[in-house]
């Protein structure tokens, strides 16, 4: 059943990016703001915590986790350090998806040569 709630639950999110993208002409980049801006407030209200509880990866994968994961990670070193807890705890559950994009997006640049 967890494979069916993810595949909704990611569906859905996808479906609404491609509808703002369609219906309001919004760059994928506003799109992608929109949804990490959308992950952090649902997961200041444990909105996101129930749905991952629910989808699994489904919730996990799309854009909206890394929101939830920096506002998750900035609440959790606030109740250990204060208010510098703030700035250390956003990237203590990111860094290592953000190190992946970057070293992956290099590999692909040495990989590939851009069109002129």
């Amino acid at each position: 059943m967890i494979y069916i709630n993810a595949f909704i639950v990611c569906g859905f999110i996808c479906l609404v990016g491609q509808l703002l993208v369609d219906l309001f002409k919004l760059t994928p980049g506003h799109v992608t703001s929109w949804f990490v801006v959308l992950g952090a407030v649902l997961d200041s209200f444990n909105f996101y915590d129930n749905l991952v509880d629910f989808a699994g990866a489904g919730a996990l994968v799309p854009i909206t986790s890394f929101g939830h994961s920096l506002l998750h990670g900035a609440l959790a070193k606030t109740e250990e350090l204060g208010f510098i807890g703030i700035g250390m705890g956003m990237f203590d559950l990111t860094a290592s998806g953000i190190t992946a994009a970057i070293i992956f997006a290099f590999l692909v640049a040495l990989i590939f040569k851009p069109r002129h």
